[in-house]
């Protein structure tokens, strides 16, 4: 399956093009950057020095309509709307890394990221998590990938959401994450001497990821869901730590919880649930999963304030954006879905 990517400069379209270079059913044909138009795609990708010979192109549709049979878009939110429409014209099917395509209501997109150019496919995108919507995946012509902190809210709710065990208007949603959640374009608050030896809070309330999380929620639930979410910029390079407090309705034990989140991830092959009894990591943190497509979730049980502490780690690059991007590719084109991205971590990292 000949494959490219529109905007493969950036950290999220860098991460795509490590692993499709690797994947043993797709050929990455097409590369697309205008900063960096005629160079060899190593030189900004240096993982990939001696792999491939692929230059960067400008983002031309006769160009990607010649060489490409699925396009990858990742490029900046409230870009990619303005050419999808065209790709798919062409017969493409597209995955889309930006949240141009992941919310439903017009209205909650213009809040957060401005006036939309083409609002008539919110129908036909497709939320592309796996874990919620893989029968809708594999027929889909727009797949809209998730963002990597409403990922890691949705991942460690959901299974609670769906058993009806938690308020679902008292939720409260912390998130840590590494510095290239900020993307490849250096501003002042990504600079190092800034950024590091820091947790800065940055994003207290009114963060954009909230609408999808509450999004995806609801839709578990058939029934409103509201999430007060927190970011945190911390001191790592990638990797995103969720830590989730929720209120049951009634009285519940250890045993309940761990019924809902095994039985809602069983089939799952990337969702890993970690609550350990003895060991250094016990619970979920964003060191044993750098690199990976994996997701590791835990809670713990607070009985002297009757509240559930849920966590969640993945890594914002892969799981949290390209290798589920992979994923839902694997899931059109009919290959297994771990294919060329069932690699573990390294330990230590």
């Amino acid at each position: 399956m000949r494959v490219g990517i529109i905007g493969g400069s950036g950290f999220a379209g860098s991460t795509l093009a490590q692993i499709l270079t690797f994947h043993p059913d797709v050929e990455l044909t097409y590369i697309s950057s205008r900063r960096y138009v005629g160079k060899y795609i190593h030189q900004v990708i240096p993982n990939l020095h001696n792999k491939t010979r692929l230059k960067f192109d400008l983002p031309e549709n006769d160009l990607i309509e010649e060489k490409c049979d699925i396009i990858f878009t990742a490029v900046p939110h409230h870009t990619s709307h303005e050419m999808i429409p065209d790709l798919l014209d062409l017969g493409l099917k597209v995955i889309d890394l930006s949240a141009d395509y992941r919310l439903k209501d017009l209205k909650k997109y213009n809040e957060y990221y401005g006036n939309h150019s083409s609002p008539s496919l919110f129908k036909d995108a497709v939320y592309g998590m796996p874990e919620l919507y893989r029968e809708k995946i594999k027929n889909a012509k727009l797949i809209a990938v998730p963002g990597c902190q409403a990922s890691c809210a949705i991942y460690a709710l959901a299974p609670l959401i769906n058993e009806n065990l938690i308020d679902r208007k008292k939720i409260i949603v912390d998130s840590k994450t590494g510095s290239s959640g900020s993307g490849a374009s250096a501003t002042e608050a990504s600079h190092h001497p800034i950024r590091a030896n820091s947790i800065r809070p940055y994003k207290m309330t009114g963060h954009r990821h909230t609408a999808e999380i509450e999004q995806e929620l609801s839709n578990i639930c058939g029934e409103d869901v509201k999430v007060g979410f927190s970011a945190h910029a911390v001191n790592l390079t990638r990797g995103i730590l969720g830590t989730i407090y929720s209120f049951p309705l009634n009285e519940i034990d250890e045993r309940t919880i761990i019924k809902a989140y095994r039985k809602f991830y069983r089939k799952e092959k990337f969702i890993r649930f970690r609550k350990m009894k003895a060991g250094l990591f016990r619970l979920p943190d964003p060191k044993l999963i750098m690199g990976t497509n994996y997701v590791d979730v835990g809670f713990e049980l607070d009985n002297h304030i009757d509240r559930i502490i849920s966590l969640c780690a993945l890594d914002n690059l892969v799981k949290g954006t390209a290798g589920n991007a992979t994923q839902c590719l694997n899931i059109i084109a009919g290959f297994p879905q771990e294919k060329g991205i069932k690699q573990i971590g390294m330990f230590p990292y």
